[in-house]
């Protein structure tokens, strides 16, 4: 299965990477084909699969940011793709449980196939495989995290001064 994906796609799409599996590539081909020509973008494709938010404004008010009703294959299962990152011990799990507990368990689940959806298309039109490790940033999170200890800490009238690494308490 996984060789009949590949000559029709030219990337192997269910390797390396987290819940993907042959059936997501089966109803991709079967929802889109192997030609993503009339997608002009990433954001395009994941539009059509209705993952974005409508976002519907009246007067600088914003009435609603829910996402479009769409009766799409391809979109449940990178929802239910989306639904098992929750349990991965991988960037793209780390990125899903940060977007859980910031958006809510839909939210996060939304963003996440919106995400996967990005990728796929990136995959199959510059036909290269997706690299894991360049989600994760272990500087930049180590960053974010001081960054957001540091300022808890402040609020409640602290300073954090780094420990010395030989010191031992």
């Amino acid at each position: 299965m996984r060789t009949l994906l590949f000559q029709k796609f030219g990337v192997l799409l269910s390797l390396r990477w987290d819940g993907v599996n042959t059936h997501v590539g089966y109803t991709f081909l079967t929802q889109v084909g192997p030609n993503l020509g009339r997608f002009a973008s990433p954001e395009n494709f994941a539009s059509w699969l209705g993952l974005c938010p409508n976002n519907k404004v009246s007067g600088n008010h914003r009435l609603s940011v829910s996402t479009r009703p769409v009766s799409n294959r391809l979109a449940t299962a990178l929802r239910m793709v989306a639904q098992s990152l929750n349990r991965v011990e991988s960037p793209l799990g780390d990125w899903f449980r940060r977007m859980r507990a910031k958006l809510g368990p839909a939210g996060a689940v939304t963003a996440a196939a919106h995400k996967l959806a990005r990728i796929l298309y990136t995959m199959i039109k510059t036909r290269t495989a997706f690299d894991p490790a360049k989600l994760g940033n272990p500087a930049l999170i180590h960053q974010r995290k001081e960054r957001s200890l540091r300022k808890q800490a402040a609020l409640l009238g602290f300073s954090l001064q780094p420990a010395n690494a030989g010191a031992v308490s």
